[in-house]
């Protein structure tokens, strides 16, 4: 090889060097490289409820209410009881989960007869946490403690047993009993008639405390259509027990049994994780 030919070798392969040590190692010795974040499926919905217009009334009104979920991506489509707060796991082992949990509860206003010189309860937003179990696989327990801030700064809690049946694939009943709990400043907000509203309303005074606030009974039917829509139905009963169903609000002008139809739709998908 002569001279000019040696000299154009070099020269190449000077060039060519870098080009192959960046196509063989893109990401320079040392560099950070983030782990990816996992993907998520979410769920969205709505849920129109046929319900009592205020706690303890004795007629009704419907409402819009929104739905919300979200699990990892490939994991199992988690139940839902028409009861539960809207919660994510943020620890399960096995059949337990564990997470924080929310739920909204409506407003109450003077805009209805029955409430006439008792003044306006805002909406709450109860914030708390959630332990779900399942004791074999057809049957769920689980417990929610939330704290109230808004119309009511107490502490509420739900205690919930649900059979759950798939009668098909797509197909699946459930139900089971349900008891609620709430403290003296969860429960005198909406039950209690202090002077003033005596005067105003015509109702006796009366201190509502806390304790058992609710027995009742849940069903549910649910209809999966395809993997992303989903539409289910339900029927949920209580009954309003110690001050609750002790309050003249309850006694005189409204009714202790408390029944709520509900209808809803849901759709699923997924958001791919990344930085």
């Amino acid at each position: 090889m002569n001279l000019g030919c040696r000299r154009s070798a070099v020269l190449i392969s000077a060039l060519c060097c870098p080009v192959m040590a960046w196509a063989a190692d893109p990401v320079p010795s040392g560099s950070f490289v983030p782990p990816a974040l996992p993907d998520w499926t979410v769920t969205i919905g709505v849920e129109g409820r046929l319900e009592p217009k205020f706690q303890g009334a004795d007629h009704d009104v419907l409402r819009p209410y929104p739905l919300f979920d979200v699990r990892r991506v490939g994991t199992p489509e988690r139940f839902h009881a028409p009861r539960d707060g809207a919660g994510i796991a943020i620890f399960e082992a096995g059949t337990l989960q564990v997470g924080p949990v929310g739920a909204l509860r409506a407003p109450r206003s003077e805009n209805d007869a029955s409430l006439q010189g008792l003044g306006k309860v805002d909406w709450t937003v109860e914030v708390g946490g959630f332990v779900e179990y399942w004791a074999v696989p057809w049957l769920r327990l689980r417990s929610e403690v939330r704290q109230g801030v808004g119309g009511h700064h107490g502490v509420a809690s739900d205690l919930m047993m649900d059979g759950v049946f798939p009668v098909t694939p797509q197909f699946t009943l459930s139900g089971g009993p349900r008891a609620t709990f709430a403290s003296t400043a969860a429960t005198s907000p909406y039950f209690s008639v202090n002077p003033m509203q005596s005067l105003a309303s015509g109702l006796p005074e009366f201190d509502a405390k806390g304790g058992l606030h609710s027995l009742g009974l849940g069903a549910q039917a649910r209809y999966r259509w395809m993997p992303q829509w989903a539409t289910h139905a339900f029927v949920e009963y209580e009954r309003l027990k110690g001050d609750a169903a002790n309050s003249p609000l309850v006694v005189q002008r409204g009714d202790p049994n408390q029944v709520t139809f509900g209808l809803g739709v849901t759709r699923s998908f997924d958001i791919k994780g990344f930085w």
